[in-house]
């Protein structure tokens, strides 16, 4: 198995600790100043200009994380959808100014769906169309701007869910993500299926990983090797994938990065 390169998530300002590691063998940057309401409206320029000269040399490749909270994508109240479509066409435009190619979005796919999906007529249906009404003009300036849009799962149970929402577009702007902790947080607490079994379910689809380890109780964002996933198993699958997703570890404490990038390159996953 060959080893993969990884980068990992990181704010503009916490990337000169890590410069070295990332700029040198021109790993992933995953952007985290995007996420909040202050950070797309009265912050917006200057975190993009902080975000540029972060990136200044470096060449490898760059994404955003979007942002989720209070930003359901099959909100119910239809005056409410328009103001989220809003905020993520927002997002894309600070995504275009830093030159980063992807922007991580959340599933809206969750445990009370898996288990309720066909408890009430048109359940599915009725939630994929608001899906569509709020990410329509999304994905459009999405293929636009060349931006893909990542969708990453958060509560999902069943993988194919988030897959299928993904096809429905039928857009080479929409792609899937996988956040290998709550995979596994998933797998402990509502029978979902391994974490391996979510990158093989995703195949070539999957454009983009986040690396955390968990001990399948909370969204603990530990180091590889501080939790319980199988990591041997998951790189098997992610060797499986044909389009080399972008490879990012998410840790709660970014002195970790160093120790996690350690633990897998020791069992020869990554370089």
């Amino acid at each position: 198995m060959t080893p993969l390169k990884i980068g990992a998530c990181l704010k503009a300002n916490e990337i000169a600790a890590h410069r070295d590691w990332l700029f040198e063998a021109d790993r992933d940057i995953e952007l985290q100043d995007f996420m909040t309401y202050k950070a797309l409206t009265d912050e917006l320029d200057n975190r993009v200009a902080a975000a540029k000269e972060a990136l200044s040399g470096h060449a490898g490749r760059v994404g955003i994380h979007g942002p989720y909270e209070g930003l359901d994508i099959d909100n119910k109240d239809a005056e409410l959808r328009p103001l989220i479509t809003a905020r993520f066409l927002t997002a894309l435009e600070a995504a275009d100014r830093v030159g980063a190619r992807q922007m991580v979005m959340h599933s809206p796919y969750t445990a009370w769906y898996h288990t309720n999906r066909v408890a009430s007529p048109n359940y599915a249906e009725s939630k994929l169309a608001r899906i569509h009404d709020v990410l329509a003009p999304v994905v459009r300036a999405a293929e636009d701007k060349g931006i893909t849009l990542v969708f990453e799962n958060i509560q999902d149970v069943d993988p194919a869910h988030r897959r299928l929402m993904m096809e429905s577009f039928n857009s080479d702007a929409v792609a899937l993500s996988i956040d290998t902790g709550h995979a596994q947080i998933a797998y402990h607490q509502s029978g979902a299926p391994a974490v391996d079994f979510f990158v093989r379910d995703a195949g070539n689809a999957l454009a983009h990983v986040h690396l955390q380890d968990v001990d399948g109780y909370a969204d603990r964002h530990w180091a590889p090797g501080e939790g319980t996933i199988h990591w041997v198993e998951v790189f098997r699958a992610l060797a499986e994938c044909k389009n080399a997703p972008h490879l990012a570890l998410e840790l709660r404490r970014k002195a970790d990065i160093t120790a996690g990038f350690a633990h897998l390159e020791a069992l020869g996953l990554v370089e």
